[in-house]
């Protein structure tokens, strides 16, 4: 299974800063208990790309450093040449991941998962919509070689609401978003998803795989007629119970489960799935790289089975 992946994931940021970015290279690290995992390296993501989700206005001025203070306040990363570089392979790791998933069924993003970036501005330390800018180029090459539609799917398991997915696809009926997050965290003012569910503070395993199952269900029974050809799945870490800004109380194993559930019902429909990690927040970094690494035995798992049964 391949995985994307760049040194520039790893961003230098000030001293107490609170976004974990040294969770990235403590993942690299444990990958070798993956035997079956093929890394590769991300590309940057091209203007011509960023600008099938983002205003040209927006990607230019996150290019050239002129974003006003209060949009930078709200990104959460001083800016810097190299912010702009982990943003940009942010976005390629995530359209490399989708390629290789239409061709073998499932493949990941190694960070990734930046759902509140909008189409002119950033917001919760995201930068570019990885999501949102693949899906919206998966269509467009898929159309070039099929002359057929390609109808996205992103579902959305970070504890966040994925509200600029839901803003940049809210009148485009070919990407469906489904968000499962929590109901009084981040983003404060929501926006419409296709299907939201909204958690309370301190849901545990089982109330949330059946509000996962219910929102699958739901989501299938709206693509009866039409289903998706390809879904991004972003598996954040942070409804784990040990995490700092998650508020939902899910054990390491009911994140395992819910990896599995998403994977297996994706795999028995032959929706290729490229994933992303988003969130993970852990008062204890190691136990959202547990998380993280979880889901990537899942998907390594999941691709190992969607190949075998291929003729």
């Amino acid at each position: 299974m391949h995985a994307f992946y760049a040194d520039q994931f790893v961003l230098p940021l000030p001293a107490g800063h609170r976004f974990p970015m040294s969770k990235y290279g403590l993942l690299r690290e444990r990958l070798h208990e993956l035997p079956g995992l093929a890394l590769r390296q991300a590309p940057a993501a091209s203007d011509g790309e960023l600008a099938l989700a983002h205003t040209p206005a927006y990607v230019s001025a996150v290019t050239e450093g002129t974003l006003s203070a209060a949009l930078q306040r709200e990104i959460g990363f001083p800016w810097s040449e190299a912010m702009v570089e982990r943003a940009r392979r942010s976005v390629g790791a995530t359209i490399a991941a989708a390629r290789a998933a239409l061709t073998s069924g499932v493949a990941a993003n190694l960070a990734g998962g930046t759902h509140h970036a909008t189409a002119d501005k950033g917001g919760g330390y995201c930068v570019f919509n990885d999501a949102a800018v693949a899906a919206r180029l998966m269509q467009a090459e898929w159309h070039r070689a099929h002359r057929q539609l390609l109808r996205v799917a992103i579902i959305d398991l970070d504890v966040h609401q994925g509200n600029g997915s839901a803003a940049i696809f809210a009148d485009d009926p070919t990407v469906f978003t489904l968000s499962v997050h929590g109901a009084k965290n981040f983003p404060f003012r929501k926006e419409r998803s296709d299907i939201d569910v909204d958690l309370p503070d301190g849901c545990t395993d089982a109330p949330y795989l059946d509000a996962l199952d219910d929102a699958l269900t739901e989501l299938w029974h709206r693509h009866d007629n039409a289903p998706p050809g390809l879904a991004f799945y972003l598996a954040g870490a942070d409804p784990h119970e040990g995490d700092r800004l998650g508020r939902l109380k899910l054990t390491t194993d009911g994140l395992a489960e819910r990896d599995r559930r998403v994977l297996a019902a994706l795999r028995e429909r032959g929706i290729p799935v490229a994933l992303s990690m988003a969130g993970g927040y852990g008062r204890y970094i190691a136990d959202t790289v547990q998380v993280h690494l979880g889901t990537l035995r899942c998907a390594l798992h999941s691709w190992q089975e969607w190949n075998n049964a291929a003729p």
